[in-house]
C-alpha cells in the first residue's frame, strides 16, 4: 500500500518479477482509497518458501514508496 504513484506501481512489479519465477500480470490486483490518495497492490502468488516471502517483504518496505506491506 502507499501513495498512488506510477512509481509505486512499477517498484511492486519489479520486486515481485525479481523474486518469482512466473508471475502474471493478472496475479496484481488494485483497490484505490476511498479519496483516491492511496492504493492497495494485492498479488496472487504460489511461493516456494518463507524465505521468498521474507525477501519479498524486506525488499518492498525498503522502498520509499511503500507506506504498509503484509
Amino acid at each position: 500500500m502507499g501513495k498512488d504513484t506510477p512509481e509505486l506501481h512499477q517498484i511492486v512489479r519489479e520486486v515481485i518479477k525479481q523474486h518469482v519465477d512466473s508471475v502474471s500480470d493478472d496475479a496484481f490486483k488494485t483497490r484505490a482509497s476511498k479519496k483516491g490518495t492511496y492504493i492497495s497492490i494485492t498479488v496472487t502468488i504460489t511461493a516456494t518458501d518463507k524465505q521468498q516471502l521474507d525477501n519479498i517483504y524486506l525488499a518492498l518496505t525498503a522502498s520509499e514508496h511503500v507506506t504498509m506491506c503484509l
